[in-house]
């Protein structure tokens, strides 16, 4: 399958390396038009699939960096929470010049572009989040978000995706640097997210300073955060759209990445 010049299959995409106030990333880059800066979910752009780049590279330029701390980069050791990488990402678009770009995060990557989209969005014209982390909605008493640290593996990809095959793998035959990337991904997330776990207690106040139009995406069949927790993000966002992605958990990206694309390709067209 191909579209302008690129095809879906090909192999897996190489990373560049690239160095924001001292602070060393890499990131996939790839496709023309409109830049699109997409933040990652828990373990890196690439994995478990990385279809839905190529997909939104049809249309967009697609930058994709890791999270400081995930994958093959260093955790900076002054940095502590999301307010960290939100402010390195803005630094990240500024110094790449980013115009009129999409910002678009999923799931923990939602949770930061949501951060960034409070503080400034001088570089981006539109805001998507998928199944994003971040808020709190209920009382205290009440959990938002699943606790995927009290789950086995099994047990996580069930409730993550509507079809766990999608996301499976053999890690019999994974290289030591594949295996290395996703532990400290991990390991990553669990340091930025713990405590409160997966959420900011401020942020959800503060998100009517969003300005941009902004579409909240969902994973229908969503268990680690449901669609009603997702209607309550968008509710507090000014003029957002939500809308749900059927057959799908909580990477629609992943799962679903045709229809994934295909939203966000009608929310932010390309102008001739």
């Amino acid at each position: 399958m191909k579209r302008n010049g690129e095809n879906v299959n090909d192999a897996k995409l190489a990373c560049t390396r690239l160095n924001v106030g001292g602070v060393t990333t890499e990131m996939v880059t790839l496709g023309s038009g409109p830049p699109l800066l997409f933040l990652h979910g828990g373990e890196g752009p690439l994995t478990p699939s990385d279809r839905y780049l190529r997909l939104l590279a049809q249309t967009h330029r697609v930058i994709a960096p890791f999270h400081p701390g995930f994958g093959p980069t260093e955790l900076p050791a002054d940095f502590r929470d999301v307010n960290d990488l939100a402010y390195f990402h803005l630094e990240l678009a500024e110094q790449l010049s980013l115009r009129d770009a999409v910002l678009c995060g999923a799931s923990f990557g939602g949770w930061i572009a949501a951060e960034i989209a409070v503080r400034n969005t001088d570089c981006f014209s539109r805001l998507v989040l998928v199944d994003p982390l971040g808020i709190k909605v209920s009382d205290r008493e009440s959990r938002d978000i699943t606790d995927i640290y009290a789950l086995g593996a099994e047990e996580l990809e069930k409730l993550s995706y509507h079809r766990p095959e999608v996301a499976a793998r053999d890690t019999t035959v994974m290289s030591e640097a594949e295996l290395t990337t996703i532990a400290r991904s991990r390991e990553a997330l669990c340091y930025y997210g713990w405590q409160p776990y997966m959420h900011n207690p401020q942020l959800r106040r503060w998100l009517h300073r969003i300005h941009v139009p902004t579409l909240v995406l969902w994973g229908a069949q969503d268990r680690i955060v449901s669609p009603d927790y997702g209607r309550s993000y968008a509710a507090a966002i000014p003029g957002a759209r939500f809308a749900l992605i059927e057959a799908a958990g909580h990477y629609p990206h992943i799962e679903q990445p045709d229809a994934f694309a295909a939203q966000v390709a009608a929310f932010a067209p390309v102008m001739a």
